[in-house]
């Protein structure tokens, strides 16, 4: 039997993936029933003729962590192969593709006090303050993020003064789901090209009905303060609804921070080295390599 298998999003010919393939969603934005537009869900229709799972899964207001993501993933795993069919993987969140393939650490509960003033320390201190701290205590760690990552910094820190352990000590013990069947691919394209693309399918989103949308949620009770409603996209309409954002800038932030989030992608993907990357419109030679991959396994 093949193991679960982690690909990219790709282009492969529809009749290959139908027969052999149903996809698992790896996006912390599509697992939210109603929030459609602004997370690019595939349609209906689509997921009609090519199933897919982990999608409309919570409502906006329910808490979704990535050991969660990893429970339901396995799950869906097992129905996929009882099926047959393999699981493919397709991204979005790379953080909770890493989860399950790579495996959580098993980290303790750290008091919200610490946290608390690790907030503190960085608005007084500042960030390159807090980032020498973790390479003075936990180096490895550090050394594996970049030095504006604040959210990792200050976990980073958390855990080492809420256990006395340096988070990466939690790293050796992780179990994922990955083996020498898993199978990566990565589509990349030039920069011009993706930044053009995000621009158009932004003002897509604004004239197939995305300010309705977040309207609606709103009068369903899910309010701009919830973490759904802060994603990217969603964040800067219930802006725009407030009246806190023109709704000009409230398009242009949306275009800007989807491009600081692709280059957060293309930062994070770089790292796993096991990934064949391809540009988009390479169809052809993907096919050819998952045949053989197919053969072998």
């Amino acid at each position: 039997m093949v193991g679960p298998t982690g690909i990219g999003k790709t282009e492969i010919s529809f009749q290959i993936a139908k027969n052999i393939f149903e996809i698992i969603s790896s996006d912390s934005v599509q697992i939210y029933r109603y929030l459609d537009i602004g997370s690019g869900k595939p349609t209906k229709e689509e997921r009609t003729c090519f199933k897919h799972h982990l999608i409309d899964i919570i409502d906006p207001n329910m808490c979704f962590s990535a050991g969660d993501y990893c429970r339901e993933a396995l799950v869906s795993s097992k129905k996929i192969f009882r099926v047959g069919k393999i699981p493919l993987f397709v991204g979005g969140t790379f953080f909770y593709i890493d989860s399950f393939f790579e495996g959580l650490s098993d980290i303790p509960v750290i008091d919200d006090s610490i946290k608390k003033q690790l907030d503190y320390e960085l608005k007084v201190k500042g960030l390159n303050s807090l980032y020498e701290e973790l390479l003075g205590v936990d180096k490895l760690f550090a050394c594996k993020i970049h030095f504006n990552d604040a959210q990792r910094i200050t976990r980073g820190l958390e855990v080492y003064r809420g256990t006395g352990k340096p988070i990466s000590s939690y790293y050796k013990n992780r179990k994922g789901f990955w083996s020498e069947k898993t199978f990566y691919i990565g589509l990349y394209m030039e920069r011009e090209e993706l930044y053009k693309r995000i621009d158009q399918r932004v003002n897509r989103m604004i004239s197939s009905g995305f300010i309705d949308e977040v309207t609606c949620l709103r009068d369903m009770g899910y309010g701009p303060e919830l973490k759904s409603m802060k994603s990217i996209g969603y964040y800067e309409i219930n802006c725009f609804l407030d009246n806190r954002m023109p709704l000009v800038d409230a398009i242009e932030h949306i275009k800007r921070e989807t491009k600081r989030y692709a280059k957060r992608q293309r930062t994070w993907l770089r790292r796993n080295k096991l990934i064949q990357w391809f540009k988009t419109f390479e169809v052809d030679r993907i096919n050819n390599l998952l045949y053989e991959w197919l053969d072998k396994n």
